[in-house]
């Protein structure tokens, strides 16, 4: 059995940012919510998120765009009013989704140790106001405008592999940061990336606004919260100065 690499053996990270970094699912949740009113205040987080991961499925175009069409989807099924202001409330809201409390924190003190990049399946305009939220912390990203195509496809992390290595990156050096077990982790896994999963639906039940993975991967780091593996890498990074010294 091969030993698990230590945190400060890194120099990139590598990051899927909605629902990783950005709470997508409290935002979906307070957005249908909001606009739905009282039919959809009776509503349960799943009975919002299957109909929502459907829409999501049905278009899956930019989202900075499709989200529109989403909410309509979600609302016919639901039985949540589909007029046009508020499918426009409902796409204005994806591009203000809130990060999560440990986020911006996180990765500060994350930054004084790695290359950050965000590698995510929002598009441009999605991304830039996700990194405008989480305190721009990015030195380099890839969105599937660049790509063409989106995670879990391997494509997704054959680009950015080439992008990386570009800048003079070592493949062994790219710890991959990732929630969603269907889009990342899995599929990262077996591209031979090292995977640090950002588990921050722990203690809940089912997968929420992500959809089911085939099988759920062990990563090679596991934290609850970001916060978690801002706190290892700070500790791993003082243990071999110390080391050094």
């Amino acid at each position: 059995m091969s030993q698990k690499p230590s945190l400060d053996q890194f120099k990139v990270l590598t990051f899927d940012v909605v629902g990783t970094l950005i709470d997508f699912e409290r935002g979906v949740l307070d957005a249908v919510r909001r606009i739905g009113g009282e039919a959809a205040a009776k509503l349960s987080d799943d009975q919002i998120f299957e109909p929502y991961k459907r829409g999501r499925d049905t278009f899956p175009g930019r989202s900075s765009q499709e989200m529109v069409n989403v909410y309509l989807s979600l609302a016919k099924e639901l039985g949540l009013p589909t007029d046009p202001i508020s499918a426009q409330a409902f796409q204005l809201a994806v591009l203000q989704w809130p990060s999560f409390d440990d986020s911006v924190a996180a990765l500060k003190r994350l930054r004084k140790h790695y290359r950050l990049v965000a590698m995510t399946n929002a598009d441009r305009v999605a991304l830039s106001c996700y990194a405008h939220t989480l305190g721009d912390p990015f030195d380099d990203t890839v969105t599937c405008d660049e790509t063409g195509v989106a995670k879990p496809n391997p494509q997704f992390f054959a680009y950015n592999r080439g992008r990386q290595a570009a800048h003079g990156y070592k493949f062994g050096e790219i710890l991959h940061v990732a929630q969603s077990q269907y889009h990342d982790i899995g599929v990262a896994r077996e591209l031979g990336y090292t995977v640090c999963w950002i588990e921050r639906r722990q203690g809940m039940n089912g997968f929420g606004g992500s959809p089911k993975p085939a099988q759920v991967t062990t990563p090679d780091f596991h934290f609850s919260t970001l916060k978690g593996l801002a706190d290892a890498a700070d500790a791993a990074f003082a243990a071999a100065a110390s080391k050094a010294a």
